[in-house]
Parts: structure tokens; C-alpha cells; sequence
């Protein structure tokens, strides 16, 4: 939406609440009173969205930092064994660019998969015995083995899948979501984000709060992130001797200050400061009943596995996950860091997968169990794959490693309109290259768009005169995925 006609619908919605008695503070507190936390009615959001009847309601993206190998987890390839230790095929690379760490590939040979492979289900879908839980769950998963990027560094890659640009500065998908379809739940922020990395794990990637910012979009819509620990929402507690009685007085009348100031600027900063103060009153009651687990029997707390109970384990971001996607949140984003084994693929991958693996399994049979899977999209990768050649040397397997590859790599996803129990695309016999229908980031971009009842060529903002979309200028939807 071009920011002059948004601007004007602040100044209709300034004036009503200006020539009101209580202003915004008591609307917002009779609206706490009156719910009870699972609103139903959508909070903000574009007039004229979904731009069709949408297949998802909401998105739990499991974003795995640092590119998980995919020819060691789910793109299965004989050849690999095959040619163990022998040199790269010169044919397959090209003109590719990797990692400084690799340079160029000479002198580089052939790694066969750490684990043997197995089909699993009625689809027959390889899984590295790696991943026994989410082989468990294959029927429910759409895999898809031909996704590609340009960008060979883990930050300017993650950026460029999640917002659509390598560059800090663009708008995050979820604040794309919750700025385009707004909020169902007025007590809880429609995009969350929650950060996690397993114990002693020595190749752990940075969490930049720009993974979940809202760029040149108003502020409101960039990711709350909850933490791992018994405060998880920074601020969000009242100062020692404030009652909730005092605390809702002074937001009353600071939001009537902020009014005055709204008026005379009109800065959609301000309308964003009057909505995240009464944000994060609600959040005073909603965030410890969200957080609270007694309520969770033990047979679903078994489905997380073990560290279900542990604040800022994987596990227990899952389980967060699903009570937030239960009570209308729009996008929760975890993310899980370790995955950047440049020389630990027989040490820190097996802790990887075991933290990650019966969460992420357990997640999908949690929502299929509660009905919830056919409406939340649920995504699982990272921003590349690893190398289907060694990093490091072939006598020293306890050092062996794989570096960044972006020419070809595996996300799977899972309910929300996506075709269950399939496989789509598929990478060349080395898991070097595309060899059949490939999807660009901005592809996959696209169809989560489209499952979310959006077109991806209309969801635009317009900054510094010109229209900006998740999407950039490219993108289809990948038709042949969706149920």
C-alpha cells in the first residue's frame, strides 16, 4: 500500500479515537475484559486480503541456521558411495562459486552420506537413518529436492529467503503476513520468533534481529521474540510496587499524549508505540497461561521428546509453537542454530539431529492430532545445503566436513494446502546441480504466499518510489506442490 493513503486511514482512525471520551487505552482495556485470549475476529490487516480463499491460515517455519546437509538427511544418492574419495568431477562445477574456505575445487574429493539411507512410508521417501522420527512422518511431508539461491554466506543467504533481499532492510515474510492479513489474536503478537542452538555445539550461527524485522515497514510488524527462560518477553513484567490498576492508568494517559502527538505529525511510529504498549499489557496476562504446560498431557509432552520441558531447547520451541499456532498467531519462526559443519559431520550433525528430529516430527503429529495440520503450513530447512565433497581429509574422519552449497538443497513442509506424502524436484546424481524442475527462492516464496490466500505480485509497500514485494520482481508458485 503506498504509505500516503495508509497515512490517511491513521488520521480517520486518529480522529475517531480523539473526539472519543476514554481514548484508546480504555477501548483497548474493555477489549481485554471482554475476551478470552482466543479472538477470533482479525485485528489490522489490507481491506481486499486474502486475495482468494487461502489454503493456510498460519505458518510455523522451522528455520534450521547454518544449511543442513542435504545429501546426508533426505536427497539420497548412490553415487555418493560410489565415488568416495574419489576427485570432484570437474563437469559438475563449472563456473561455481563456494565458500572462501573451499575456494575452488581442485584437489577436493568425494563424500559419501555418514549414515546409510532407508525408504520409509507409502510415498517410499529416502531418509538418512539420521532422522528416524521425521522418517516416521514422511506421508506427511512434501519434500522438495531442487531448491536454489544465489548467495553462498549464511547471513546474506538467510536474509534473501526470509525477506527477499541479501541486504538488511527488507521486510521479513512474517512481517509481510502479519502487515498484509493483520492479527486473530489481539492479545499475542501475530508474528513470533524464538531462537534455540543445541548444548555445546561449537558451530553455532548469530541470531540477527534483522532475520525477523520488519524493514521499511512500520515497526508493529516486525517479530516479538520470546526467549528461552522464565522471562520470556523482555519488559513485559511490571516494576516491583506497580500494581496492574497503576499500570493501566498510566497507559491510558500516555496513550492520549501519544494521540496529541499522532495528530500533529501523523507518523505511523507513534499509532505503532500506542499498539505495542497495549500489546504488551494483554501480553501481561496471555504470555504466562501460553507458557504454563501443566495443562499438556504427558503422552504429548512424550511426542517432543525429552527436552520438551527445557526453556530454549528446540523442543520446547515446538510445543510453543503449536499452543501459539493453536491460539491464532499468523508466522512463528523458530529458529535452531549448529547446522555449519565445515568439520564436525560425525560429531555435532548426530546432536543436531537428535535435538531437532522427534521435536520436528512431533510437531506435525501434534497438529494432525488437534486438526490443526490442514490449516498451518509448516516449513523445515535452512538457507542452502553442504557440499557434496569433502572439506578436510578423507583419513581423518572425526574432522570431516562439508562446506555452504546453494546450487541445489532439500526443504520438506507439511500441512497448510501442501500435498502430502510427494517429493518434487530433483538434483543431479552427485547433488551438485538442479536436474529437474528447480525452485528459486523466490518460488517458494511465491507459493507461501499463495497458500496463504495472497498473490504475490499484489502484496506490495511503497519505499522510496518504488514498490517493494516479498517476491522482488520474480517468483511463480509452484502449482505442482499444492493439494
Amino acid at each position: 500500500m503506498n504509505p500516503i493513503d495508509e497515512n490517511s486511514l491513521h488520521v480517520s482512525r486518529r480522529e475517531f479515537f480523539g473526539r472519543s471520551a476514554t481514548g484508546i487505552g480504555t477501548a483497548a482495556l474493555a477489549s481485554l475484559l471482554a475476551g478470552d485470549g482466543y479472538a477470533t475476529d482479525r485485528v489490522g490487516g489490507l481491506s481486499g486480503l486474502p486475495h482468494f480463499a487461502p489454503r493456510a491460515k498460519r505458518v510455523i517455519y522451522l528455520f534450521q541456521n547454518g544449511g543442513p546437509t542435504h545429501v546426508d538427511l533426505f536427497d539420497y544418492k548412490p553415487s555418493l558411495k560410489e565415488m568416495h574419495g574419489q576427485p570432484v568431477p570437474q563437469e559438475y562445477i563449472g563456473e561455481k562459486r563456494f565458500s572462501t574456505m573451499t575456494g575452488n575445487t581442485s584437489g577436493k574429493v568425494m563424500l559419501a552420506p555418514v549414515e546409510p539411507f532407508k525408504q520409509y512410508g507409502q510415498s517410499g521417501a529416502w531418509v538418512s537413518d539420521l532422522m528416524p522420527y521425521t522418517a516416521g512422518v514422511v506421508d506427511d511431508l512434501c519434500f522438495i529436492h531442487s531448491l536454489h539461491t544465489e548467495q553462498v554466506n549464511h547471513a546474506p543467504a538467510i536474509q534473501f529467503l526470509l525477506s527477499g533481499g541479501e541486504q538488511p532492510g527488507r521486510p521479513t515474510a512474517g512481517a509481510w503476513l502479519s502487515y498484509g492479513l493483520g492479527n486473530d489474536n489481539d492479545s499475542l503478537p501475530a508474528f513470533s520468533v524464538m531462537t534455540s542452538v543445541s548444548k555445546g555445539t561449537s558451530c553455532g550461527q548469530i541470531f540477527y534481529d534483522f532475520y525477523w524485522g520488519s524493514g521499511f515497514l512500520p515497526s508493529k510488524f516486525q517479530g516479538v521474540k520470546f526467549r528461552g527462560s522464565s522471562d520470556p518477553v523482555l519488559y513485559l513484567n511490571n516494576p516491583e510496587g506497580i500494581s496492574r490498576e497503576m499500570r493501566r492508568g498510566w497507559l491510558d494517559d500516555i496513550a492520549q499524549l501519544n494521540e496529541l502527538k499522532l495528530a500533529e505529525y501523523g507518523d505511523p511510529e507513534i499509532a505503532t508505540r500506542i499498539a505495542q504498549y497495549e500489546m504488551a499489557y494483554k501480553m501481561q496476562a496471555s504470555v504466562p497461561e501460553l507458557t504454563d504446560f501443566s495443562d499438556e498431557s504427558e503422552a504429548t509432552l512424550a511426542l517432543y521428546g525429552p527436552q520438551v520441558k527445557e526453556p530454549g531447547t528446540f523442543a520446547y520451541n515446538c510445543l510453543m509453537a503449536r499452543r501459539l499456532a493453536e491460539r491464532g498467531v499468523r508466522f512463528v519462526q523458530l529458529m535452531h542454530a549448529g547446522w555449519d559443519q565445515h568439520g564436525s559431520l560425525t560429531t555435532e550433525l548426530y546432536t543436531q539431529c537428535k535435538d531437532t528430529d522427534q521435536p520436528s516430527a512431533g510437531l506435525i503429529q501434534d497438529l494432525k492430532q488437534r486438526g490443526l495440520l490442514d490449516d498451518t503450513l509448516v516449513i523445515w530447512g535452512g538457507e542452502f545445503g553442504r557440499t557434496p565433497f569433502l572439506q578436510g581429509n578423507i583419513n581423518d574422519r572425526p574432522k570431516w566436513g562439508r562446506d555452504h552449497h546453494p546450487y541445489a538443497f532439500t526443504v520438506w513442509m507439511a500441512g497448510g494446502g501442501v500435498k502430502p506424502g510427494v517429493s518434487y524436484g530433483e538434483s543431479d546424481d552427485l547433488g551438485i546441480n538442479i536436474a529437474k524442475d528447480g525452485v528459486h527462492v523466490h518460488d517458494f516464496q511465491a507459493t507461501l504466499l499463495h497458500l496463504l490466500g495472497i498473490d504475490h505480485e499484489r502484496l506490495t509497500y511503497r519505499f522510496q518510489g518504488r514498490d517493494f514485494r516479498l517476491t522482488d520482481v520474480h517468483g511463480r508458485v509452484v502449482e505442482a506442490v499444492l493439494a
